[in-house]
């Protein structure tokens, strides 16, 4: 088969090239399409159930993602508040105010919050807190202890110390938060202050990751071309015989990503790393083939004769070695992450595409070139002989000690896999948006400086939810028809009248607790013209009115108001949380000032009337609407913002853990529901859905390829020991991630797919090619004798090339390239050698089974030839 296609390539070989060319034309024209979706939300379907929940509970509350805009002064004694300092906070907030796509009314500073202070006894005062710049250092005091003074703001706000003040900018959507960042920090360089500025926050970082990743795709991926080019240039010798694979894998790049937007997918995280992936992968094949071509090429052989045979041997190891790394990717469709499957799916497909132009385009190309460049290529072997290089002698000396102790390095890597076992048990799933960054970054040190001065600049949202609205119409229903039953029988007719007002109340709203509100309101007034015998049932559906707006104002209830405070002091006793804002804290700040503004009143009031007279008492406030972020307008549902000052996902699933342990302890009340919502919980979804997800692709994947490889061989001794090498780089590559504590994140997960794709290559074209000298000379130590030649040669450029190549990716500013870049050279390296080392190795403890030593049937006169 392989003869035949390399045979029609080079006899068309133009009609090749004008194929490879309209079709990388058209993968080209169709990239200007590019739609971009950096949102890690995006991981999970947009129906998936904690998806549908975090939104719920965002369009509950009147939630939105937040960019933190932090100002530290460390020098001065009052910190940030001082008249130079507090004049630059006034004007940045009314500046950020304007920019668009800022939602001003929900803006959080100490220019757009209240103080909230004692009026005249029984009364409280909301004023400006920064209502203008203090012209003087004691306005300036003032205005720290009113800020200190409520516990509302204290380091959510404002930081303990006075160092610091944050101002908390809502957006309108995540993927506009980098270009309202730079906006932002263009104001803050007109501004005349010695303050330091930091923004950071969890939808800023994901936006700007996405926009330094494609600056850093459009960098990285050809800086490890030209990488892999000039090393393959090194090894052959030959600059246009090694332009072939270069073209040939742009071309699979092109097209790849073209039909990805041209089919109407967006680019997100996990596919703008296509190209990093396929670049490598597309080279694989073109490697072997053309290192076997250097090898082989004798002037009066030709270069057609010589490709025909070079691709009689290579044709079905390549096309098995190109299909089980398709089956590696194209497994991650079982994952239950959206990008990640578009991600496997069309790497697959590229690696196929990579395939059917390697068979096609190197040998047409091949056959094109002139043969006075051929003959300079062979010249230059000549004077270098492959046989004689230190790559070859450090490979025969390597596959001496393989085979002549072969006990001992079979005991080595059987311990490296236990030690990698035991690695693998170690390994933690953590992610975290913000340290995608290189710790030097500005969104990194932010991160830092921020979370030492202040709760948190992490949310997530704890919601309490009572289904006590559920059946309240139902017993209302029954109460007020038991009352209109009893007149009725006492000869009173009011049940007509009652009907009229609740129809006009119906037709004014929808929602049960205003109709009761209305109601309410027209029963007061029909009480003023209700005669004797009327009065008295007038006056008890008013009793049932206030009864049933009392049961459904749940989150009133002292009693929910004080098992809300004792959770959240529960909750920060963790480590991982700084604080937690809720309608509890704003109660007792308002209850307090409204009593006596001493500490021994903040405290939550002993009656549902008291709390709901608080409650009207901060609608009073410059920011009423703020109440609603705490409680929704029915108080049927209350809303606890949790500040963390770490965005790894461990931290946020000790959190979780901590909640169920306090509810498991401390039941909640009856018919009271808790959910979680906030970027920080959505991350911690999406990550573990996804490690799951990989880990049953690579199960899934694993056992399809054992299948091909039996498939293959047509022997289960041979398919069973192609595995070898993928299972032994798995451990060994985890197993070290384990160890050293590096945390199982997004990359380190696709990275497996990749381990399963390139490990087995090796090991198919290891064996094959032993299996096939073992059919020319029946005689195992003379089969391995000519493995550890060419073919060892091959494998070992192939692991160079692409591990050294891929080393730039270490200079990226992006901790994700530069895991790819030193995981997928570790890649390399371990699967490169457990194919050259172990597997001769278990081959020689087995040669009685796989290969007993016979007559040699077919000469090897190529070989000896050489």
């Amino acid at each position: 088969m392989g003869r035949r296609i390399a045979s029609l390539a080079m006899n068309h070989p133009r009609m090749i090239f004008l194929a490879t060319l309209l079709l990388t034309l058209v993968g080209t024209a169709l990239i200007p399409l590019i739609q971009i979706d950096t949102d890690p939300e995006n991981m999970l379907p947009a129906d998936q159930a904690d998806r549908v929940r975090h939104n719920a509970i965002k369009e509950q509350f009147n939630l939105h993602d937040m960019i933190v805009v932090g100002v530290v002064n460390e020098r001065a004694d009052p910190g940030v508040f001082n008249p130079r300092s507090l004049s630059a906070i006034h004007a940045l907030s009314g500046e950020i105010a304007e920019i668009d796509g800022v939602i001003r009314r929900d803006l959080l500073s100490l220019a757009t919050v209240d103080n909230i202070e004692q009026g005249e006894p029984g009364t409280i005062r909301f004023e400006w807190m920064l209502n203008s710049p203090p012209e003087t250092q004691e306005e300036a005091n003032r205005i720290r202890e009113a800020t200190l003074d409520l516990p509302l703001f204290r380091d959510t706000l404002i930081s303990g110390d006075g160092e610091a003040t944050a101002l908390y900018v809502p957006i309108e959507a995540k993927d506009q938060s980098h270009r309202i960042a730079g906006e932002i920090e263009a104001l803050i360089d007109g501004l005349d202050t010695d303050d330091r500025f930091h923004i950071t926050g969890l939808p800023v970082a994901e936006d700007t990751f996405g926009v330094e990743m494609f600056t850093q795709m459009a960098i990285s991926a050809p800086l490890a071309a030209l990488v892999i080019f000039a090393l393959m240039v090194w090894f052959f010798r030959s600059v246009t015989l090694v332009i072939a694979p270069m073209l040939m894998a742009f071309a699979v790049v092109l097209t790849t990503m073209g039909a990805l937007i041209g089919m109407g997918f967006t680019v997100h995280i996990m596919s703008s790393m296509i190209p990093i992936f396929l670049m490598p992968i597309a080279v694989v094949d073109s490697v072997h083939i053309i290192s076997e071509f250097a090898d082989r090429y004798r002037p009066e052989r030709g270069a057609r004769e010589t490709m025909r045979e070079v691709m009689g041997h290579l044709f079905t190891p390549m096309f098995y070695t190109s299909i089980t790394s398709g089956i590696g990717f194209a497994s991650l469709a079982f994952t239950p992450i959206p990008p990640v499957q578009v991600f496997g799916l069309f790497v697959g497909a590229g690696i196929l595409l990579a395939f059917v132009l390697t068979v096609i385009f190197i040998p047409a190309y091949a056959v094109c070139l002139k043969p006075e460049r051929l003959k300079a290529m062979q010249t230059a072997g000549q004077r270098r002989d492959p046989a004689h290089t230190p790559l070859a002698r450090s490979l025969q000396a390597l596959g001496g000690v393989a085979i002549s102790r072969a006990k001992l390095v079979v005991s080595v890597f059987a311990i490296a896999i236990v030690i990698g076992a035991y690695g693998i048990s170690q390994i933690t799933v953590n992610d975290n948006p913000t340290r995608w960054f290189q710790s030097d970054h500005p969104i990194r040190v932010a991160d830092r400086v921020l979370n030492d001065h202040f709760a948190g600049t992490y949310s997530a949202y704890l919601r309490l939810e009572s289904d006590v609205g559920e059946g309240a119409p139902a017993r209302f229903r029954t109460q007020v028809q038991r009352l209109l039953d009893e007149a009725d029988q006492d000869g009173v007719a009011i049940a007509g009248d009652w009907q009229q007002l609740r129809d006009r109340a119906r037709a004014e709203t929808e929602r049960f607790d205003a109709e009761l509100e209305a109601l309410g309101s027209a029963v007061s007034d029909r009480l003023f013209e209700a005669g004797d015998a009327s009065y008295p049932y007038w006056k008890e559906l008013l009793t049932v009115i206030d009864q049933t707006r009392g049961d459904l104002n749940y989150f009133q209830r002292p009693e929910m108001l004080r098992y809300i405070g004792d959770f959240e002091a529960a909750l920060v006793e963790s480590a991982e949380v700084g604080k937690v804002n809720s309608i509890t804290d704003l109660v007792r700040t308002v209850y307090r000032e409204l009593r006596s503004g001493e500490q021994a009143d903040y405290r939550i009031p002993d009656s549902r009337r008291a709390v709901a007279q608080t409650l009207l008492s901060f609608q009073g406030s410059h920011r009423p609407h703020d109440l609603w972020r705490m409680v929704t307008p029915d108080y049927q549902a209350a809303n606890l913002w949790v500040q963390l000052t770490s965005g790894d996902n461990q931290d946020m699933q000790a959190v979780i853990d901590r909640a169920q342990s306090y509810v498991a302890a401390n039941p909640l009340p009856a018919g009271v529901q808790m959910s979680w919502g906030g970027l920080n919980y959505i991350n911690v979804v999406w990550q573990d859905a996804m490690v799951k997800g990989m880990a049953q692709s690579l199960a899934i994947a694993w056992v399809m390829v054992a299948l091909m490889m039996l498939v293959l061989f047509r022997s289960l001794r041979f398919g069973l020991l192609a595995m070898v090498p993928l299972t032994v780089t798995i451990a060994i590559i985890y197993g070290v991630i384990g160890l050293i504590g590096k945390a199982y994140d997004m990359p380190i997960a696709v990275l497996s797919s990749l381990t399963l794709g390139l490990s087995v290559d090796f090991a198919i074209h290891f064996i094959e090619r032993s299996r096939e000298y073992y059919r020319r000379t029946g005689n195992f130590t003379e089969s391995m004798r000519h493995m550890f030649g060419e073919p060892a040669r091959a494998i070992s450029r192939n692991a160079i090339v692409i591990a050294i190549g891929f080393l730039p990716l270490l200079a990226a500013p992006l901790v994700p390239y530069n895991t790819v870049g030193i995981f997928l050279a570790s890649i390399m390296a371990a699967s490169a050698l457990a194919s050259i080392v172990l597997l001769p190795a278990i081959m020689t403890l087995g040669r009685r089974r796989l290969m007993p030593d016979r007559a040699s049937t077919v000469p090897d006169a190529t070989e000896d030839s050489r």
